[in-house]
Protein backbone atom coordinates (compact mmCIF):
# COMPACT_ATOMS: atom_id res chain seq x y z
CA UNK A 1 0.00 0.00 0.00
CA UNK A 2 1.41 3.10 -0.82
CA UNK A 3 2.61 5.69 1.85
CA UNK A 4 -0.01 8.09 1.31
CA UNK A 5 -2.74 5.57 1.45
CA UNK A 6 -1.66 4.21 4.48
CA UNK A 7 -0.63 7.70 5.82
CA UNK A 8 -4.85 8.29 5.33
CA UNK A 9 -6.07 5.38 7.11
CA UNK A 10 -4.00 6.21 10.25
CA UNK A 11 -6.31 8.12 13.19
CA UNK A 12 -4.31 10.89 15.57
CA UNK A 13 -2.16 9.42 17.97
CA UNK A 14 -0.56 11.03 20.94
CA UNK A 15 2.97 9.79 22.73
CA UNK A 16 4.63 11.31 25.97
CA UNK A 17 7.65 12.89 25.84
CA UNK A 18 9.42 10.18 27.47
CA UNK A 19 7.92 7.70 25.07
CA UNK A 20 8.90 9.69 22.41
CA UNK A 21 12.31 9.95 23.12
CA UNK A 22 12.70 6.27 24.06
CA UNK A 23 11.48 4.94 20.80
CA UNK A 24 13.16 7.31 18.44
CA UNK A 25 16.38 5.92 20.32
CA UNK A 26 14.99 1.85 20.04
CA UNK A 27 14.35 2.92 16.27
CA UNK A 28 17.02 4.54 15.40
CA UNK A 29 19.13 1.62 16.83
CA UNK A 30 16.91 -1.26 15.26
CA UNK A 31 17.12 0.21 11.89
CA UNK A 32 19.80 -2.38 10.71
CA UNK A 33 18.36 -5.47 12.35
CA UNK A 34 14.22 -4.30 11.81
CA UNK A 35 14.26 -2.05 9.16
CA UNK A 36 10.41 -1.98 8.50
CA UNK A 37 9.14 -1.75 12.11
CA UNK A 38 11.94 1.00 12.52
CA UNK A 39 10.61 3.17 9.63
CA UNK A 40 6.99 2.83 10.49
CA UNK A 41 8.11 3.55 14.48
CA UNK A 42 9.52 6.68 13.47
CA UNK A 43 6.43 7.85 10.98
CA UNK A 44 4.69 7.35 14.09
CA UNK A 45 7.09 9.67 16.55
CA UNK A 46 7.30 11.79 13.50
CA UNK A 47 3.33 12.36 13.46
CA UNK A 48 2.14 12.01 17.02
CA UNK A 49 1.31 14.78 18.99
CA UNK A 50 3.74 14.64 21.77
CA UNK A 51 2.79 16.13 25.29
CA UNK A 52 4.49 16.17 28.52
CA UNK A 53 3.88 13.30 30.42
CA UNK A 54 2.14 14.95 33.41
CA UNK A 55 -0.24 16.03 30.06
CA UNK A 56 -0.33 12.62 28.48
CA UNK A 57 -4.19 11.51 29.16
CA UNK A 58 -4.14 7.64 30.99
CA UNK A 59 -6.11 5.89 28.00
CA UNK A 60 -3.04 6.60 25.53
CA UNK A 61 -1.64 3.10 24.58
CA UNK A 62 2.05 3.92 25.74
CA UNK A 63 4.74 1.80 27.16
CA UNK A 64 3.79 -0.50 29.89
CA UNK A 65 0.24 0.04 29.28
CA UNK A 66 -1.91 -3.11 29.00
CA UNK A 67 -3.99 -2.89 25.71
CA UNK A 68 -6.89 -4.94 24.83
CA UNK A 69 -7.75 -5.12 21.14
CA UNK A 70 -9.76 -6.83 18.55
CA UNK A 71 -8.12 -7.47 14.86
CA UNK A 72 -10.76 -6.51 12.81
CA UNK A 73 -9.07 -8.75 10.27
CA UNK A 74 -9.98 -12.46 12.14
CA UNK A 75 -12.23 -11.17 14.85
CA UNK A 76 -9.52 -12.06 17.05
CA UNK A 77 -9.42 -10.37 20.69
CA UNK A 78 -5.81 -10.09 22.31
CA UNK A 79 -4.73 -8.08 25.34
CA UNK A 80 -1.03 -7.56 25.83
CA UNK A 81 1.23 -5.54 27.42
CA UNK A 82 3.73 -2.61 25.53
CA UNK A 83 7.06 -3.33 26.05
CA UNK A 84 10.58 -3.00 25.04
CA UNK A 85 11.97 -5.47 23.38
CA UNK A 86 14.45 -6.91 26.65
CA UNK A 87 11.07 -7.04 28.48
CA UNK A 88 9.14 -8.74 25.74
CA UNK A 89 7.53 -12.37 26.46
CA UNK A 90 5.04 -13.17 24.38
CA UNK A 91 3.18 -16.24 26.40
CA UNK A 92 3.37 -13.46 29.13
CA UNK A 93 1.21 -11.00 26.67
CA UNK A 94 3.71 -8.54 27.07
CA UNK A 95 4.87 -7.55 23.06
CA UNK A 96 7.90 -5.45 21.74
CA UNK A 97 7.02 -2.08 20.45
CA UNK A 98 9.48 -3.28 17.34
CA UNK A 99 6.76 -6.08 16.76
CA UNK A 100 4.16 -4.68 13.75
CA UNK A 101 1.18 -5.23 16.14
CA UNK A 102 3.12 -3.28 19.16
CA UNK A 103 4.06 -0.55 17.22
CA UNK A 104 0.52 -0.40 15.59
CA UNK A 105 -1.40 0.14 19.34
CA UNK A 106 1.17 3.02 20.07
CA UNK A 107 -0.20 5.85 20.74
CA UNK A 108 -4.19 4.59 20.43
CA UNK A 109 -6.98 5.19 22.60
CA UNK A 110 -10.03 3.56 23.32
CA UNK A 111 -12.20 3.41 20.31
CA UNK A 112 -9.27 3.85 17.77
CA UNK A 113 -8.53 1.77 14.61
CA UNK A 114 -5.73 1.79 12.62
CA UNK A 115 -4.71 0.02 9.23
CA UNK A 116 -1.32 -1.52 9.62
CA UNK A 117 1.00 -3.87 8.22
CA UNK A 118 1.61 -7.08 9.93
CA UNK A 119 4.48 -9.46 9.46
CA UNK A 120 3.72 -10.29 6.17
CA UNK A 121 2.78 -7.02 4.76
CA UNK A 122 -0.65 -7.61 4.81
CA UNK A 123 -3.08 -4.46 6.34
CA UNK A 124 -5.06 -4.98 9.36
CA UNK A 125 -7.26 -3.70 11.11
CA UNK A 126 -6.71 -2.93 14.47
CA UNK A 127 -9.39 -1.87 17.22
CA UNK A 128 -8.49 -0.67 21.21
CA UNK A 129 -10.81 -1.70 23.04
CA UNK A 130 -9.42 -0.05 26.51
CA UNK A 131 -6.25 0.36 27.93
CA UNK A 132 -4.41 0.32 31.15
CA UNK A 133 -1.67 2.45 32.01
CA UNK A 134 0.91 1.56 34.87
CA UNK A 135 4.43 2.62 35.30
CA UNK A 136 6.35 2.75 31.96
CA UNK A 137 8.27 -0.70 31.81
CA UNK A 138 12.19 0.18 31.25
CA UNK A 139 15.19 -2.55 31.10
CA UNK A 140 17.96 -1.18 33.26
CA UNK A 141 20.36 -3.56 31.70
Amino acid sequence: MPASSLAAARPNIILSETDADRITDLALGARQRAPDVARLLLEEVERAEVRPDAETPADIAGMGARVEFVDQTHGEARAVTLVYPAEADIAAGRISILTPVGAGLLGLRPGQAIQWPDREGHERELRVVSVRRADPVTSET
